[in-house]
């Protein structure tokens, strides 16, 4: 969504109560606001979070100024912070106004990954609690982010070039007038298991060690006191244009910890006795030479991710919505390995009080394919270089029986899961999960994903004139991955959704191995290189022929899960996206139409309505809706898939972030926050609507010169 710090902004303004859009008469919910409390059991709604990270680790800032999650260095590390699996015990870092606060207003930098978050103090006059008008109430402001150190753009790093800092840094700031900020944090390590020992520095923080060889510095230029073990609070008075800072850094050791706070982020050293630079209001607190440099970090940041993003290609109506997904999706990237995990949470519920909590912080085959083709649509030929290195670096010599659907960041083939029982869960939805059960089940639409992937990389890497080259090794892998195909499809597997139970013969997964031949055969064709194609082709029309025989059920009048299966299953939708049939093929439309009438609750689309052998229920999944926007558009339905779109940028936080889930309810988001299957088939469904809206509107009124840029926007992913 755009950068503003609304609440509803652009499309999504039309369906809030009032708007003045197409669907103004279609009720759905408006964004949740950043507020300033705390709900029933002082937990924030899933979508009160907004996302910052250095493209290794992550942290997500509530509303209200507190940090509730934090892994550093890596996405998959325990977190340092994590209030959001246990309000009582998970640890936290919170910033705040000691005075009341009446409401909250954020927006992430245009461009940026950098967070501004103002809570505007409440006023007594009157009595009435009425807002000043204006904005004219004195404000804290605190800026967000885990800074980056900003290297010269390489051919390896692209114009990323940003190296993570594995710190938490935050700045704070008043608006009209002097306020008193309190910090409070409560520090621990491994999921709130091992317990901190804090040592007070006078005047610069805190020493924070779990006791053996992990160290963090709690940089705080203000008055901090132990209220408990392991727990923080002090207070600081910042004027009006004297910033200062809150860092938590994830030191090397002692040494490190105790460097950071003396010498600040860069080696200044603050002048001792009489020469010491003025302090904050009433001299308590704010270290300025030191606070400066801090601040220098986030400006370094900021430009960072201004610099990444100025390079992503992006027009129409919808451009800030596709620039923030992708933004999103590059928080998601594990830059230092090249992998793109799922989400940077665990065990955020797809049922509020449900035990379907999943650990989504590794990569997925799947999913990082599929981010793939959104950042390739977009221009970030970077990220999809860093992602097949990782693929290279995780899968080379392994033969493909051997190819996991997901693995850790650094390739790591264990995922063994666990479940820590001394957390009580969002908001009790117990159990809290580490590692994913689902890492040795077979789900042999990997390997078509893994092969359309790559071609749709090659066709956009290689210039159409250039002399078309594939390296030895990769190929082996890509070959040999097609091999295995012809000899696995016919088997039956677990299916896109990791059902856990009994394998079926899943229709998606000899779609995708159907896709994965096709593929292999285009580069095999295009580029001459040794294989069997004459088995290739054989095997790929014998799939096809069993998909349209038994896919598809007459009983039912559409394709379904699986053979024998009557239940609808909403991955049919990408049939038409990765080119087994046209969208308007009669089949097709009747699966189509099928989905909507049986899976969609006001819009919204269920994955399936069939067992699954777990307990619970769950919400409607946003990437599946966003795969109907993309049928209708296909279809040449392009003012439904408008509205439809329309109405789902509405789901988005005020930020323009989505979970995975939607409760089709009450509007609520569900499930790990923020989702990458859920950012990249927004990408993908709004780079084919806006192409289909420019050509639309180039044929009714001549060729805009707007319409004409977005016409020229790449095509739609698939590899078609």
């Amino acid at each position: 969504m755009p950068d503003g710090a609304t609440t509803v902004t652009g499309q999504a303004a039309a369906f809030a109560p009032g708007g003045s859009g197409v669907g103004a008469s279609v009720p759905h919910p408006v964004p949740t606001p950043p507020g300033t409390g705390r709900g029933p059991g002082g937990y924030r709604p899933i979508d009160d979070y907004a996302l910052i990270g250095d493209a290794q680790g992550a942290a997500l800032v509530a509303g209200d100024g507190g940090v509730d999650w934090l892994c550093l260095p890596d996405f998959d590390s325990p977190p340092l912070l994590c209030r959001i699996l246990d309000a009582d015990r998970g640890g936290y870092l919170a910033i705040h106004p000691s005075a009341p606060t009446r409401r909250a207003q954020r927006s992430y930098r245009p461009s940026s990954a950098v967070l501004e978050t103002t809570l505007e103090l409440d006023q007594p006059e009157g009595g009435d609690g009425a807002w000043a008008p204006d904005g004219a109430a004195p404000a804290l402001r605190l800026t967000d982010t885990l800074p980056v150190a900003m290297g010269d753009p390489s051919p390896l790093d692209g114009v990323w070039a940003g190296r993570p800092r594995h710190r938490l840094l935050r700045l704070v700031d008043a608006v009209g007038g002097p306020i008193e900020a309190v910090l409070e944090a409560r520090l621990g390590f491994d999921f709130a298991v091992t317990p901190a020992t804090v040592e007070l520095v006078p005047g610069r923080g805190a020493l924070v060690t779990d006791g053996g060889d992990r160290w963090l510095a709690l940089v705080w230029h203000g008055t901090l006191e132990v209220v408990a073990p392991g727990e923080v609070r002090g207070t600081l008075t910042v004027r009006p244009g004297a910033t200062a800072a809150c860092v938590l850094d994830l030191s090397a050791d002692e040494d490190e910890a105790r460097a950071v706070l003396a010498a600040g982020p860069a080696g200044v050293r603050a002048p001792a006795g009489p020469d010491r630079l003025p302090r904050g209001v009433d001299g308590v607190g704010g270290d300025l030479l030191l606070d400066r440099a801090w601040a220098g970090q986030v400006e370094e940041t900021d430009e960072a991710w201004r610099r990444w993003a100025s390079a992503i290609s992006v027009a129409g109506p919808y451009a800030e919505d596709l620039r923030r997904s992708a933004i999103t999706l590059k928080l998601l990237t594990h830059e230092r390995t090249g992998a793109i995990v799922a989400a940077p949470t665990t065990s955020l519920p797809e049922t509020i009080g449900g035990v379907r909590n999943w650990d989504y912080r590794y990569c997925w085959l799947r999913d990082a394919t599929f981010t793939l083709y959104a950042l390739l649509l977009l221009g970030d030929r970077t990220a999809a270089d860093n992602f097949w290195g990782w693929v290279e670096r995780t899968c080379a010599g392994e033969p493909p029986e051997r190819l996991q659907i997901m693995y850790g960041v650094r390739g790591e083939r264990e995922l063994t899961e666990r479940e820590l029982g001394h957390l009580s869960g969002y908001r009790d939805s117990r159990p809290v999960r580490v590692g994913n059960g689902a890492f040795d089940q077979r789900q042999t639409d990997v390997y078509g994903e893994l092969l359309d992937a790559f071609w749709f990389y090659y066709c956009r890497t290689t210039a159409p004139d250039a002399t078309p080259r594939i390296r030895g090794d990769v190929w082996e892998l890509m070959r040999a991955t097609a091999d295995y195909i012809c000899a696995v499809w016919r088997e039956p597997d677990q299916g896109l959704w990791e059902i856990r139970g009994a394998p079926l013969h899943h229709v998606y997964s000899k779609v995708m191995c159907w896709v994965g031949l096709d593929r292999a055969i285009r580069m095999a064709t295009r580029v001459t290189l040794p294989c069997d194609l004459d088995r290739w082709r054989a095997e790929r029309d014998a799939i096809r022929t069993e998909i349209l025989e038994r896919g598809f059920n007459p009983r039912v009048g559409a394709f379904t899960m699986a053979y024998g299966v009557d239940a609808l299953d909403a991955s049919a939708l990408r049939m038409p996206l990765v080119g087994f049939l046209p969208a308007d093929d009669p089949r097709m439309r009747a699966t189509i139409d099928s989905i909507q009438a049986d899976l969609s609750v006001d819009g919204l689309v269920l994955r399936y309505r069939a067992e699954d052998n777990l307990p619970g229920a769950e919400g409607a999944f946003s990437i599946c809706t966003f795969w109907l926007i993309d049928c209708l558009t296909a279809l040449g339905r392009i003012d439904e898939a408008k509205v439809l779109f329309d109405r789902m940028l509405g789901y988005a936080n005020d930020l323009g972030l989505f979970a995975e889930q939607v409760d089709p309810a009450t509007g609520a988001a569900l499930g790990n926050f923020p989702q990458a299957f859920t950012h990249l088939a927004l990408i993908d469904a709004g780079v084919d609507l806006t192409a289909a809206l420019a050509r639309r509107a180039a044929v009714a009124g001549g060729m805009t010169e707007r319409a004409s840029t977005v016409a020229e926007a790449p095509a739609p992913s698939g590899g078609n």
